[in-house]
């Protein structure tokens, strides 16, 4: 069970520098730039980069220092993005922001850049890794991270939602909606979609 076609559902497109641009800033959710997030032809050292190194990666690996040109490592998202609206704040007209991660990621970092000024025309998102949705029960206004399936029970009213491909910029989440409002009880399988 699915609602494809939603207009409202991101499309992603590799990322490749803006001509219009003055500086580049890559924000990538990972310890190195994924070749699929990239236009053919471009190559990370095209960006300032800032990563997010967890515990396998080794900050300042010569991997990392190979594939771009200044690479800043985070310890943990919320560090990284923090750096992010303090950067945004002070940066001048000519900043161009692109982000490759999974959708919470790339939506977070989307909030962060419209907050700072940033128009949609200014910012690009390559969306690589993991599937799982952030969704947003419309009957509670509850978020929940991490959802795979089509079907999911909500953390705050227990409703069994049925998670809709319309997608909310503006929360940055996927929309979820009782599937058995009409006739209580009767709720389909849930399908794994999203992994």
């Amino acid at each position: 069970m699915s609602d494809q076609g939603i207009k409202s559902r991101p499309k992603y497109q590799p990322i490749a520098p803006d001509p219009q641009g003055r500086h580049h800033l890559m924000v990538v959710d990972g310890a190195h730039v994924p070749v699929e997030a990239l236009a053919e032809g471009v190559t990370p050292s095209a960006f300032e980069v800032w990563m997010v190194a967890r515990k396998s990666a080794v900050p300042g690996s010569a991997a990392m220092e190979e594939e771009a040109g200044a690479v800043r490592v985070f310890r943990s998202v919320p560090h990284l993005f923090s750096a992010l609206e303090e950067r945004l704040a002070r940066e001048t007209m000519g900043l161009r922001l692109y982000a490759a991660g999974p959708e919470p990621f790339l939506w977070d970092a989307y909030g962060i850049g419209a907050r700072a000024g940033l128009s949609p025309q200014e910012m690009a998102f390559a969306h690589v890794g993991a599937q799982a949705r952030r969704i947003f029960c419309v009957h509670c206004r509850t978020v929940m991270e991490g959802v795979t399936t089509s079907i999911a029970p909500c953390a705050g009213c227990g409703a069994p939602l049925f998670v809709r491909d319309h997608f909310s910029r503006r929360l940055a989440t996927f929309m979820a909606v009782q599937i058995d409002a009409e006739v209580p009880g009767e709720v389909p399988p849930a399908e794994e979609l999203y992994s």
